[in-house]
Parts: C-alpha cells; sequence; structure tokens
C-alpha cells in the first residue's frame, strides 16, 4: 500500500472518529433540553394565596414585607371600609403588583341582604378602590361566599371563591393553619385566608416557603381563572 492510501486511509478514520465525537456531544445536549423541559413542565405547579378582610392596620404591612421578599404576588379582597380608613395600605399593594378585588364594604351578606344595599356596597368599595389605584376591580369575592343575582345583572365582575379553606381566622396557631393547607393544596388551587392576624400572616408565609421547595409558583387569581 503507497504511503498516499495510507494516509487518506488515516485521515478519513480521523474524521470519522471526530464526526461520531461530535454528533454524541450534540445528541447529548439535545437529550439534556428535553429532559429538563420535561421536567419543568411536571413539577410547574400553581396555586393562588387570597387575603380577605384587609387592608388591616397591625398586619397587612407584615405580611406585604414577607410577600416582598419571597417575590410572590397574591390576591386581596378588601373591604370598602377599612380601605377608606388605610389608604396608604391600599396603594402599597397595587404598586407591589398584587391584585386587587373587591369584598364588600362592611362585611355584609349578599345573600340575606336586599339586592339594593348589596348593590350599594359593591358599588361603593369600587368607586373607593379606583380612586386609590386608578383602576376598577375586575374580581369579587361575597363575604360568606353568598351570592347575590343583582350583583351580576349589574356589574361585570367575576366571582371568586376557593378550594382551600384552613379557618385562619379561627385558629390561633400557625403551625396548625399551615398543616391544614398543605394537607389539602393540589395544584391550580385558590387558598382562602385573612391578613388580620399575626397567627395568619405567619402561617402564609410558612406555607410559602414550605411550597415553595415541593416546586410551587404563587400566582394571582387571574392567571387561573385565565388557563
Amino acid at each position: 500500500m503507497s504511503k498516499k492510501r495510507v494516509w487518506n486511509k488515516i485521515v478519513k478514520t480521523i474524521f470519522f472518529v471526530l464526526l461520531s465525537f461530535l454528533v454524541g456531544i450534540l445528541l447529548g445536549k439535545i437529550h439534556e433540553m428535553l429532559e429538563v423541559e420535561t421536567m419543568t413542565y411536571v413539577e410547574k405547579k400553581r396555586v393562588a394565596l387570597t387575603f380577605d378582610d384587609g387592608p388591616n392596620p397591625l398586619y397587612t404591612q407584615t405580611l406585604l414585607n414577607g410577600l416582598r421578599e419571597r417575590g410572590v404576588k397574591a390576591t386581596f379582597f378588601l373591604l370598602g371600609k377599612e380601605a377608606e380608613q388605610y389608604p396608604g395600605l391600599v396603594k402599597e399593594i397595587h404598586g407591589d403588583g398584587h391584585l386587587i378585588g373587591i369584598h364588600s364594604y362592611e362585611h355584609v351578606d349578599f345573600g340575606a341582604c336586599g339586592s339594593g344595599e348589596a348593590c350599594e356596597q359593591v358599588s361603593k368599595t369600587d368607586e373607593i378602590l379606583y380612586k386609590l389605584t386608578g383602576q376598577h376591580p375586575d374580581y369579587i369575592r361575597p363575604p360568606y361566599g353568598r351570592w347575590c343575582d343583582a350583583l351580576e345583572e349589574q356589574f361585570q365582575l367575576i366571582e371568586v371563591l376557593w378550594d382551600v379553606d384552613p379557618l385562619d381566622w379561627n385558629c390561633k396557631d400557625a403551625g396548625t393553619v399551615e398543616r391544614r393547607i398543605l394537607n389539602k393544596v393540589e395544584d391550580g388551587d385558590i387558598i382562602l385566608m385573612h391578613d388580620a392576624s399575626a397567627t395568619s400572616v405567619q402561617a402564609a408565609l410558612d406555607v410559602i416557603d414550605s411550597l415553595t421547595k415541593e416546586g410551587y409558583e404563587f400566582v394571582t387569581v387571574d392567571a387561573l381563572i385565565a388557563d
């Protein structure tokens, strides 16, 4: 065999070895990318934390600080009367990018009061929140989960209830509230809480820390409803 043919054979062998090596690397990278995308899709779970009855002069600020530190957005269903008394907190909630919805003006039962009073409660709260944030709320959570048909006829509001209720308003132990949530919560759930006590605020922040470790992402209710 001539030196030229030997050299050509060596060059071809080196070329195919290098080609095989590069193809192997490329296939490995593609496999890694597919694994990451699949893992992200499978592990991505979302829940919405919601808070009723605020803003509260004693506890809402602590909650906002904790949410800000954790980079979490929540949904606040505000009472018009409280918003009127503590406008700075409403503006801070809005400025931090949280979603604001209507609860009522004085926490009345829409199912028990007359339709006229129910509409007045919503209209008055809507006006207060608009003056403070420059936006009319799109969402409402009726107190006690009790609706009034007259509201649907007069207002273009989306009713939001809940999937998980830990009864935090009636519990003085943050650990108990947290366990009630963690034992029941699932992907896509809306969690009902209140920013009206130190227990509720601590439980909410503990729940965020625990569920974040489990791969949950916290979103506002509009993100869940849109899906």
